[in-house]
């Protein structure tokens, strides 16, 4: 193979991503390299790209968490793959695999976890290095631009939903129906559950109905909460807000029912604002969900492996990251853009 792959790079915080020709990695002893099919871009990437969390990644660095591709290359000691075979690197890339958390299956929240294109390189790029404990398994007859979104928007929101402890039958309200929330959607209804969506946008509330949402209230109406509570009738028992927005976040503590869990997953920059009198008196279950286990993953692709989950996908070329990150940030993408890498 030529020992150069093209790569797109954070150089400085809050500046276009560049492109450069850079090394093609080789895996050490325990890692593998994976010819990258396509790449997912998450708003995530976005919050990477401009240094918006307190924990910054270390410049330079290569976003990108949603890549997909083939397995060319193995570490010495590797067993866990083998070459040929089709993987992802997800947000999660690796944990210590023995702490309290590890033990507990809750390896997101491991002190030693790496994270790609965040902590270590990741997809926005030729070739990945990878842990193979930590790869997701693509199910044969899942392409790699409809698993790309899975591995991130998917099992976050599979996990957002399993977290808000809602029972077939029940409401969930669903913040945001984005890149994320058109999932939830869909996740949803597959659990059997009730969904009432939430959006600013029209556009993505038909969307939303068109995925089996039995109720859509605009945010921008005069009172979305009443709204949501009246198409509830009481509100949701469970309410996952993916929406990155300190707004959606308030509205969707209010959208709760009592005795109701919500789910934060969406990540906007500053503190978050909660009626405390509200959530005593109503006894809610306010939660975080980062991302999801292996196990999670495994689930969240089977649900799409056989057709009950499909990511609304838009392909891009890589070329186009930097006009993709400004329609992101401008909430002109109305589902979830994957870098074809067959497209450059």
């Amino acid at each position: 193979m030529n020992n150069k792959m093209l790569a797109a790079v954070v150089e400085a915080f809050g500046q276009p991503l560049v492109m450069r020709h850079l090394d093609i990695p080789v895996p050490g002893p325990g890692m593998i390299l994976i010819k990258v099919e396509a790449c997912g871009v998450c708003h995530t990437d976005l919050h990477a790209a401009k240094g918006d969390w307190p924990l910054k990644p270390a410049l330079p660095f290569t976003p990108g968490h949603e890549g997909i591709g083939i397995v060319v290359a193995l570490g010495e000691g590797v067993t866990a793959v083998q070459k040929g075979e089709r993987v992802g690197v997800p947000w999660l890339y690796s944990a210590c695999g023995h702490c309290e958390y590890c033990l507990q299956a809750w390896e997101t929240v491991c002190a030693k976890a790496e994270f790609g294109g965040y902590t270590r390189n990741g997809g926005f790029a030729e070739y990945i290095l990878a842990d193979p404990e930590y790869v997701a398994h693509i199910p044969a007859g899942l392409a790699p631009c409809e698993a790309a979104p899975i591995i991130c928007a998917g099992v976050t929101t599979y996990k957002g939903i399993k977290e808000a402890d809602v029972r077939p039958g029940q409401w969930i309200v669903i913040s945001g129906v984005g890149g994320l929330g058109h999932l939830a959607v869909q996740y949803a209804k597959a659990m059997g559950l009730r969904v009432c969506a939430v959006d600013i946008d029209d556009r993505k509330l038909a969307h939303a109905t068109q995925l089996g949402a039995d109720a859509v209230v605009n945010a921008k109406s005069a009172d979305p909460v009443a709204a949501v509570i009246a198409a509830t009738q009481g509100g949701g028992h469970g309410v996952l807000i993916t929406a990155p927005s300190l707004g959606a976040f308030k509205q969707g503590v209010a959208m709760t029912r009592k005795l109701g869990t919500c789910v934060l997953v969406g990540l906007p920059p500053g503190e978050f604002p909660m009626a405390l009198f509200d959530v005593v008196a109503n006894c809610i279950t306010v939660r975080g969900s980062f991302v999801g286990n292996r196990q999670d993953m495994a689930e969240a692709l089977a649900f799409a492996a056989e057709g009950k989950v499909k990511a609304d996908i838009e392909l891009q070329p890589l070329s186009a990251i930097n006009q993709v990150f400004e329609r992101l940030e401008h909430g002109d993408v109305p589902s979830r853009v994957v870098i074809d890498f067959s497209a450059d």
